[in-house]
């Protein structure tokens, strides 16, 4: 049995969720509203204030899609619930980033401002010049977002400069030593 997916989904006050014909599950919530059509073979139930997802056999398709699906209803709640963030650090002299209207515009050391819209389903913040936030109940829209942002400058590992996850990490590299004359 999936440890993930055995484990039963709690629904918090204020979410309602629906699951329609053919596993379509809808999540409404305070931060907005989610439909997702989830496998057909999954078996996804409403028990009082719990979602339990189980599988219909223990076959290898269905022992992968068992916490999967779990997972996927899990975010689909805590996304209609709070929300999910990501936040993006800027490095480097003269990188800043600013919000114009509904645009993110960058400054990245290059002859040109990088522009992105912002789409549907997420919210750009730029408290700091050197700060990203990206929010909206969707990860898998907020995560792809923040990549794509992150796309346009990644860090490099000489002098950390660039965009990169406050979480993240940048292993850092030693620069030359210099020349050895004869």
């Amino acid at each position: 049995m999936s440890r993930i997916g055995k484990m039963p989904i709690t629904i918090p006050a204020g979410v309602e969720v629906t699951i329609g014909e053919n596993n379509l599950v809808t999540v409404k919530g305070p931060q907005g509203t989610l439909v997702e059509k989830m496998h057909d073979d999954m078996i996804i139930e409403m028990e009082g204030a719990e979602i339990i997802v189980k599988r219909p056999s223990d076959n290898k398709m269905h022992k992968s899609l068992h916490g999967l699906t779990r997972t996927l209803v899990a975010n689909m709640v805590e996304g209609a619930a709070t929300g999910f963030k990501r936040e993006l650090e800027i490095n480097g002299v003269g990188y800043r980033a600013a919000k114009q209207g509904n645009k993110l515009v960058l400054n990245l050391g290059y002859s040109h401002q990088v522009e992105m819209e912002e789409i549907d389903g997420i919210k750009i913040d730029v408290p700091q010049p050197n700060q990203i936030i990206i929010s909206g109940p969707n990860k898998q829209v907020v995560g792809q977002f923040a990549a794509k942002v992150r796309e346009k400058r990644p860090p490099e590992p000489y002098k950390g400069k660039g965009i990169k996850y406050v979480e993240e990490t940048i292993r850092r590299k030693e620069g030359k030593t210099g020349s050895k004359k004869k």
